[in-house]
């Protein structure tokens, strides 16, 4: 059954636009979802995103594609969305219009059932913690499949199959199931955590200095992390700084963290964030989190590490285990990961290392991972087209299963023949 956004599709989200809204797909892409749902998310975005401190960044990072929309329709101030409106669209808008295009496109071709299941999923992407990435997932990888020669049937949206859609090439189908996972969830100290710590701290910190002006360091292992659920360990760590700055005492330590405060000798170097961060980044190593606050008085510079190193690759082989259940055990089956909450050079760490590869690879040995003939995974590098060694050349890192039957089938091979 075929869908186009007619009078009556329009009336389905509670709002008649005037006809000139739908020229552009990410004002139809709005409309579908609702102007109403649309308009209340992006203004609680806005008002976190709009702090001028350090949750304020990680608010935007983690909406940048809701913001980015906004911004392309015209709607977010340059202050809000991190960036000055550009003379030209950029890649990443144009790689961000284009899945918008996609969703659009498939609205024209489910049905009421499908209609409904898409939106639903939308509004959902649209609450508490929530993004569309996952939903973006789900409508590159499937715009990657067509563009590659197969076709795509979406019966996660139409019949509420566990596997997300259906790929047909040359008489040969195959299931694909397509998950967003959170690099976060493979790091002891999380980002956002992190984030709200420097934020309560600063103001303890520039007023300390008024006092005590210099450059300081305070060096910073925490030997059970610093999660994000974990309030009452934040406000443990927050009142142990402070203690340490009202004693005097430049050293604290138990079998929870070490916490050490030093001059910061760092000659040579700006003492603006600009020009401190590339050192400190050195000096720490790329798992390190780092802050700097200056003002008249002085820098306060802060470096945290957890007590064991990262393992992303860890987690993305404990989150294959649980994928499998979504499938039939009737065809061959893609595991399609995206990545998220993860920069340039850690992810191309994660590659250069190989540990990604071993987590599919290890993971592809087990019984559960018989119906896989391959997994792929991908960042925002991918998905935006950042160019270079920092992304993927075609789109998505594969690994094929050597061991599954269909593994050598021609008419599967541009979906799962691996890229490395």
């Amino acid at each position: 059954m075929t869908r186009t956004l007619s009078a009556e599709s329009l009336e389905q989200t509670g709002r008649d636009l005037p006809l000139k809204a739908l020229s552009s797909p990410i004002d139809q892409f709005v409309l579908f979802i609702g102007e109403e749902v649309w308009a209340a998310r992006l203004a609680e975005i806005e008002t976190r995103a709009a702090m001028s401190n350090r949750c304020g960044g990680v608010i935007r990072q983690r909406h940048a594609l809701e913001l980015a929309l906004e911004r392309m329709r015209g709607r977010v101030p340059a202050k809000i969305s991190g960036a000055a409106a550009p003379a030209a669209t950029s890649i990443a808008e144009q790689r961000l219009q284009e899945i918008v295009a996609a969703a659009v496109d498939i609205t024209h071709h489910l049905t009421d059932e499908g209609l409904d299941r898409l939106r639903q999923r939308l509004r959902d992407a649209l609450q508490g913690e929530g993004s569309l990435v996952g939903v973006f997932h789900l409508i590159r990888t499937a715009a990657l499949h067509q563009a590659r020669g197969f076709t795509v049937s979406f019966t996660g949206l139409e019949q509420g199959t566990a596997y997300d859609y259906l790929l047909t090439r040359g008489g040969v189908e195959a299931e694909c199931v397509c998950d967003a996972i959170s690099a976060e969830a493979g790091r002891d100290l999380h980002r956002h955590a992190w984030a709200r710590f420097c934020d309560r701290i600063e103001i303890q910190m520039k007023s300390w200095l008024r006092s005590h002006p210099g450059r300081y360091l305070l060096k910073m292992t925490l030997s059970r992390g610093l999660p994000n659920a974990e309030a009452s360990m934040l406000e443990s760590l927050q009142a142990r700084v402070t203690a340490m700055l009202e004693s005097g005492a430049r050293l604290d330590q138990d079998s929870d963290c070490v916490l050490r405060i030093e001059p910061l000798a760092f000659s040579g170097v700006s003492l603006t964030e600009e020009g401190l961060m590339p050192r400190l980044r050195r000096e720490f190593g790329p798992e390190a989190h780092l802050s700097v606050s200056a003002c008249t008085d002085g820098v306060w510079a802060m470096a945290a590490r957890a007590g064991r190193r990262n393992d992303v690759a860890a987690f993305i082989r404990r989150e294959l285990d649980g994928l499998p259940q979504r499938l039939t055990g009737e065809r061959p089956a893609i595991l399609s990961l995206f990545l998220d909450d993860i920069d340039r050079s850690e992810w191309r760490g994660l590659r250069e290392s190989l540990e990604l590869e071993g987590a599919a690879r290890h993971f592809m040995t087990c019984d559960a991972a018989a119906p896989v003939v391959a997994v792929t995974c991908y960042s925002r590098m991918e998905m935006f087209g950042l160019a270079g060694p920092d992304a993927v050349e075609e789109g998505e890192l594969r690994f094929r299963n050597p061991a599954h039957p269909a593994a050598k089938n021609p008419a599967l091979a541009p979906a799962i023949l691996s890229s490395l």
